[in-house]
């Protein structure tokens, strides 16, 4: 792979050049001004929220770094810039770049905020898995049966990661859009599907009206196109991001139908038109994706959607307070 910091190359896609910068930014003296116009931030939320609003800017190469960075922060914390390179599939010029475009004299500086975050922040996915799997190896033998420890350990790492990251204003605000849709339409697809059956069937059983957007022949966009700012759409999608889902998203927001968006980044393309967004912690490069969370997450979706429908119940079949006096003049 050529070094893309060769002297005399002119940056592309409108990067940033590392100049003298080494690798990590050690040898650089002055912070260049970030592309975005404002100044570096200097906390890991603040340093997410830039890189999200900045995403869809970016080159191809950027976004990918930039995706990389923002869902696995522990790496990018403990690991070398040529470690963190080869998992992006990346030069380390290419982080360095990245790090100066977003205000910092190099990927070294960068860096210190996701350390700063590790030495504040509760255990993140990959420590857990290694606690986890040194608690069960002392009771499970080798062979087949470890590559069920192996799934468990990080079901419970994600579980954890899920219980942390989703808040209570997201799950009141999907229940109350799903309460008062007329129609739910769900789509997911490829490894998303089943997610979505789960969400078809347990919303059906609390009696709403719900359309699964899996119609064959390749009708499923069409059969999207009828939604109205009445209805509420439910998108699944993952790395690598379903097109078809996408673009059903992106059309339900364009008619002004609100979308519950469970996804796995800020950065996915899904994130831009929800109107309540979940993302859903994933190893990066698993071999398949693990169902736990988001099937949990879906379940609680439901959940606390019947406990609004009991609520709304339990309001109609009480009597109002001036019929219920009535009713105990005439009793007396």
């Amino acid at each position: 792979m050529k070094n893309e910091m060769s002297i005399g190359k002119k940056p592309v896609d409108g990067e940033t050049g590392a100049g003298k910068a080494g690798v990590g930014g050690r040898k650089a003296s002055k912070r260049k001004a970030p592309a975005h116009g404002a100044a570096p931030a200097t906390t890991y939320e603040a340093l997410v929220n830039t890189i999200t609003a900045a995403y869809p800017r970016l080159s191809e190469r950027y976004q990918q770094v930039g995706r990389f960075v923002t869902q696995n922060p522990n790496v990018i914390a403990l690991e070398s810039i040529n470690a963190i390179a080869g998992r992006c599939g990346m030069h380390p010029s290419i982080l360095v770049r990245f790090a100066q475009n977003f205000g910092y004299s190099g990927f070294k500086e960068l860096q210190l905020i996701f350390q700063d975050r590790l030495a504040t922040a509760a255990p993140g996915f990959q420590e857990r898995i290694n606690a986890l799997e040194t608690e069960l190896k002392k009771n499970v033998e080798p062979g087949f049966l470890g590559y069920l420890r192996n799934q468990v350990v990080r079901d419970i790492a994600t579980l954890q990661t899920l219980l942390e990251t989703v808040s209570e204003e997201s799950l009141q605000h999907a229940a109350v859009h799903l309460r008062n849709a007329e129609i739910i339409y769900v789509a997911g697809h490829h490894r998303s599907e089943p997610i979505a059956l789960f969400a078809h069937y347990v919303l059906t059983m609390l009696r709403r009206r719900v359309i699964l957007l899996n119609a064959p022949g390749g009708l499923a966009t069409e059969v999207a196109s009828t939604m109205t700012s009445r209805d509420v759409l439910i998108a699944i999608a993952f790395r690598h991001y379903a097109k078809e889902v996408v673009t059903i998203a992106e059309n339900a927001a364009a008619n002004g139908t609100p979308v519950v968006a469970i996804t796995d980044s800020q950065l996915s393309p899904l994130s831009k038109d929800a109107s309540v967004l979940f993302t859903v912690p994933e190893e990066e490069y698993s071999f398949a994706r693990s169902l736990a969370a988001p099937m949990s997450l879906v379940q609680t979706i439901a959940t606390a959607l019947a406990s609004l429908l009991q609520q709304d119940e339990s309001k109609t079949s009480t009597p109002a307070p001036a019929a219920a006096g009535k009713a105990v003049s005439r009793r007396s």
